[in-house]
């Protein structure tokens, strides 16, 4: 599935915050990244990169409303407006009410089931690893708690020159 006029959407709805942009697009490259290596089904494949794309969609809303982008107001405010964008865009409602749950768990590390929920959590941490400049142990410490597809420790390890 092409969802290129959803990043472009996405783009368009986070104007002028160059940094949750660049967020966003890192996230959905090891996202897509993580999926092939995994094999996922195209549908799976395609619900991880929408989500990839729209995760962090809700964070301004939460700024405003809570003055905090912390985790869990992104996750209350981020469905809403990313329904509506694939809504717009006429995506499919079962493929739609997935996106809104992932987006609504995207920052909850337990009772992982499913790879395209994993898949999202590893390639979100990929980046704000970087972005947040965590140390090789809290790395280390997240990667233990949290990773679980071998695609994702191996990326993982070859970023950050991690010891198996």
């Amino acid at each position: 599935m092409d969802h290129t006029i959803l990043l472009r959407k996405t783009i368009e709805f986070d104007h002028g915050d160059a940094r949750r942009i660049q967020h966003l697009l890192k996230v959905y490259a090891f996202a897509a990244q993580l999926g092939r290596e995994e094999h996922l089904a195209p549908e799976m494949q395609a619900i991880l990169e929408a989500a990839a794309i729209l995760h962090d969609i809700g964070i301004h809303a939460a700024e405003a409303k809570y003055h905090s982008a912390g985790g869990k107001y992104q996750e209350i405010e981020g469905p809403a407006p990313a329904r509506k964008l694939l809504s717009d865009l006429d995506y499919p409602p079962a493929f739609i009410d997935r996106v809104c749950w992932l987006i609504a768990h995207h920052h909850t590390y337990t009772d992982v089931k499913d790879m395209d929920y994993q898949l999202l959590l590893e390639a979100d941490f990929l980046v704000n690893a970087f972005e947040d400049a965590l140390s090789a142990e809290a790395i280390c410490s997240f990667r233990q708690k949290v990773f679980r597809s071998p695609s994702g420790i191996r990326l993982l390890n070859t970023i950050y020159a991690l010891e198996n």
